[in-house]
């Protein structure tokens, strides 16, 4: 590629983890030079160690450091980015942030702060979606002040519903209402939690609609008027309104049914001039009414780069990352959706730091030793690295196990041989919650919904597994060679000092400066 098909010298990516390594890896096969940020704790990490140069921002919490907008911002200017990439949560749906950066002429890699703003309030983009005529889920449009309000609509929509917070995310404000008498406990709960969380109190009432799958909608918008839709996720299997495996194309999904979908995905993405990479999220369920027997009803969209991306990266043939920075760079995205059409099926697992025999217990501390797996139609997205541990202060995810295979049989196989072949000393993680589902009856069949895993019995828990031999062996190997490691370097520290082991990103070059890789 040469410099004029770049579409920016320089990126900084404001994020943490495996998804700054992504990031990362598509801008540099664009050949764009990498500028990462980290906190105290994330002092080696990954991250940090690729990119072409690094800068601490502050301490180990998040508002310390990776919330810091002005820091981020302070390091972009100081480095020369010409642009920045959130990547997802912390400041990637931050309307000020985003703002921010346009006054500042840094390019924000993501939507325009009127397009995350709009569709950051659930209230407002339900009364965009309901005049854009993308269906929604039955309930108000409008702040709900009374609580006689709510019940009123109650009456009319039927329980269960929701309260739910305008500013919400992450299954935060939200309350199950079953009846009229819980209506004004859940309406003043989820408005003080809203307060506390997102600093607005708005909420609204929407009919909860169960069973339900959860599937979405990848749209990418250039500024040329180009919204292309590829294809749909299934996030129906969650745990407390988290997603824990995702997959594409999603089954028992017609042709009909997603071309619905896709058509309102589009007119949700013009509706609100959006571009770059984004994601609309439905609730699908069972209707005998409707055309091919599933009705669907917009929940949100997400302006940002989702979790589950590769899937959708695998089975069309595209690059996510790299359309954002096209994109950002005022490239059109230079391909339709006709020219990418599904190919085959790919299945994501979210490996974290957490126990599934206690249930999913967070799990921090030092990884003793790790073994990847790969092979045939294996994919890791991973934040690993030797002498990188898993810090309390951040989300518990570690990597993404993606896998492909010609059909979703194939590649439930290749999920379970690469599930089989992954291990984490030092650690619990959720792989074997993942190994119990990817045998489960019903999500083999593809029938399950957004509460099948909490009400079954995944992963029995009374039969934890004793530590393998393997695994005991392989710490035992790994604290050996660390105990010589230490002994060696003891005794030859001083003629090794300027080498870039001893620097360890920061050492030997002052932080504040930002950190600068000299050597290939």
């Amino acid at each position: 590629m040469t410099d004029d098909q770049r579409p920016f010298d320089k990126l900084l990516i404001a994020n943490r983890g495996e998804i700054a390594v992504r990031v990362i890896r598509g801008a540099r096969d664009l050949g764009i030079q990498t500028v990462a940020v980290f906190s105290d704790a994330d002092r080696t990490a990954r991250h940090v160690r690729m990119a072409d140069e690094a800068v601490r921002i502050g301490g180990p919490s998040p508002a310390e450091s990776y919330l810091n907008a002005d820091a981020v911002l302070a390091a972009a200017k100081q480095t020369g980015a010409d642009a920045v990439h959130p990547g997802y949560g912390f400041l990637s749906e931050n309307t000020d942030f985003s703002r921010a950066c346009r006054e500042a002429g840094i390019i924000f890699v993501g939507p325009s702060p009127e397009a995350i703003e709009l569709m950051g309030d659930k209230i407002e983009s339900r009364r965009t979606m309901k005049q854009a005529g993308v269906p929604i889920i039955p309930g108000t449009i409008d702040p709900l002040d009374d609580p006689a309000d709510a019940i009123a609509i109650a009456d009319e929509i039927g329980y269960p519903i929701a309260i739910k917070a305008s500013a919400g995310g992450g299954g935060r404000g939200i309350r199950v209402v079953e009846s009229a008498d819980e209506i004004e406990r859940a309406v003043q709960q989820a408005q003080e939690e809203a307060i506390t969380a997102f600093g607005n109190g708005a909420v609204f009432v929407e009919k909860l609609l169960r069973p339900a799958r959860h599937i979405e909608i990848q749209v990418v918008a250039d500024s040329f008027g180009n919204v292309v839709c590829l294809g749909e996720r299934d996030c129906s299997a969650q745990r407390r309104r988290q997603k824990l495996v995702e997959e594409a194309p999603a089954p028992g999904v017609s042709a009909q049914l997603r071309a619905r979908m896709e058509e309102a995905a589009t007119n949700a993405a013009r509706a609100c001039d959006y571009t770059s990479t984004g994601t609309v999220e439905f609730l699908v369920w069972d209707d005998p009414n409707a055309p091919d027997g599933k009705n669907f009803a917009f929940l949100e969209m997400n302006t940002r780069l989702q979790v589950e991306h590769p899937v959708t990266e695998l089975v069309r043939g595209v690059d996510l990352v790299q359309d954002q920075l096209k994109i950002a760079g005022g490239q059109p995205l230079g391909y339709t959706a006709a020219e990418r059409p599904i190919r085959g099926w790919a299945m994501e697992c979210r490996i974290t730091a957490e126990d599934p025999y206690r249930d999913f217990a967070p799990s921090v501390g030092p990884i003793a030793w790790f073994r990847e797996a790969d092979g045939p139609g294996v994919r890791l997205d991973s934040m690993l690295a030797r002498g990188v541990g898993v810090s309390p202060y951040y989300d518990s995810l570690i990597s993404k196990l993606i896998t492909w295979g010609e059909t979703r049989e194939q590649c439930i196989r290749r999920m379970k041989r690469a599930l089989g072949e992954y291990l984490v000393i030092g650690l619990s993680t959720s792989i074997p919650f993942h190994q119990a589902l990817m045998d489960d009856e019903h999500f083999r069949s593809g029938d399950i919904h957004t509460l099948y895993v909490e009400e079954n019995e995944i992963l029995n828990v009374s039969q934890r597994p004793v530590t393998s031999l393997e695994a005991t062996l392989a710490a035992a190997l790994f604290f050996h060679t660390q105990g010589e490691a230490a002994q060696s370097d003891r005794v030859g520290r001083t003629a090794r000092r300027g080498g870039w082991a001893a620097s360890a990103r920061g050492r030997r070059y002052p932080v504040e400066q930002g950190w600068r890789r000299t050597t290939g």
